[in-house]
């Protein structure tokens, strides 16, 4: 049992954790050459950026993971992000 508990332990520490620099709420701009200037000045590589249906949608890498943003054009703030 301790083995698995230190192996899940070791894993969980070795993953890049977007969740700890992004949260839901948070705000990155309200125009996608802010969103894509805050997240650049936070270590990620914006590849992809786009308005669509008031939501600013940003595709972006980090340690080797890739990921989404979505930004609401009124507010500035994440609305939802996932990895991949």
């Amino acid at each position: 049992m301790r083995k698995i508990i230190l192996t899940a332990a070791a894993v969980l520490v070795a993953m890049p954790a977007f969740a700890s620099e992004l949260t839901i709420g948070q705000e990155l701009g309200k125009n996608l050459d802010e969103v894509k200037a805050t997240l650049s000045g936070m270590g990620y590589d914006v590849r992809k950026g786009e308005m669509e249906d008031g939501l600013i949608e940003v595709y972006f890498v980090k340690d080797n993971m890739k990921g989404e943003v979505y930004v609401d054009g009124s507010t500035g703030k994440i609305s939802r992000f996932t990895e991949k």
